[in-house]
């Protein structure tokens, strides 16, 4: 039988008690039937897992106690999506995807086509709701990372950022997380006739890159002069080929074939 995974942002160590708040409480309870003495597993989204026994119901929540805290095998690349705002709630399904695919972050944006304008507001409870959505796509995969969402920018605001963002919040080795500086930057645009995305992953001179940061336009796409200025800063303009996909399949597709190349779906093979 699987071991239930609950996230808890919180960092513990071994001989904790901790109390996973009323949101658990009835899943754990109600939903998976636990009772006292019963295992989990607890993640925090940064590359720690931990064994937990259930040691009492309350009102508060589950009351927990850590037998065993381990950190998780180091993540063969990093990956930082900036996608452009979609329509409707398509966003809520890239973040998902994206989450079970292992990005480590995602940036929001809207650009000049981009349809969705939202209010600041707005922005801040779709920011915290997308965010609630990697968490769970993350527990339900496996995953020991939870993609971090940032604050929604313009695309100007985007390329300036991903000049020098942040560490991404998965640690690599205890040490800090992915050196940003020798990322690949790619830009997906569909009016590229040039460059496609194998022809760039396998060219030799990007050979050992573990940084992957990569811009996904919306609906309409790119304008020339958009992409010309993500390209003056470094960005490669990329091709997924002759037949147009929806948004929220461009962005599935891109990450696929990025793990497939570079990532998880190689892990086998790495070891063999």
């Amino acid at each position: 039988m699987t071991v239930p995974r609950i996230y808890f942002p919180e960092n513990v160590e071994k001989g904790d008690r901790c109390i996973l708040g009323k949101e658990n409480l009835c899943y754990v309870k109600s939903v998976l039937r636990m009772r006292n003495g019963n295992r989990l597993f607890l993640f925090n989204g940064t590359g720690f897992e931990c064994e937990a026994l259930i040691r009492d119901f309350t009102a508060r929540g589950v009351i927990v106690e850590i037998v065993k805290k381990e950190r998780v095998a180091d993540k063969a690349i990093s990956i930082t999506l900036f996608q452009a705002l979609p329509k409707a709630n398509k966003m809520d399904s890239i973040i998902r995807k994206a989450a079970e695919l292992g990005v480590d972050t995602i940036t929001p944006f809207h650009s000049a086509r981009s349809i969705p304008r939202l209010s600041p507001e707005t922005a801040v409870l779709k920011t915290l709701r997308w965010q609630k959505i990697a968490a769970e796509a993350a527990r339900q995969c496996g995953a020991s990372g939870v993609p971090e969402i940032r604050k929604i920018l313009s695309l100007a605001e985007a390329l300036s950022y991903s000049q020098n963002p942040p560490s991404p919040p998965f640690p690599k080795g205890g040490k800090g997380g992915f050196s940003q500086k020798g990322a690949l930057r790619i830009i997906f645009w569909e009016e590229e006739s040039e460059t496609g995305l194998k022809q760039v992953l396998q060219d030799k001179k990007h050979e050992g890159i573990k940084d992957f940061i990569i811009v996904v336009g919306p609906e309409g796409g790119f304008l020339r002069e958009e992409v010309g200025r993500a390209v003056a800063l470094g960005f490669i303009s990329v091709s997924l080929g002759r037949q147009i996909l929806k948004v929220e399949t461009a962005a599935l597709a891109i990450l696929s074939i990025i793990q497939y190349e570079k990532g998880i779906f190689n892990i086998f093979n790495e070891s063999a």
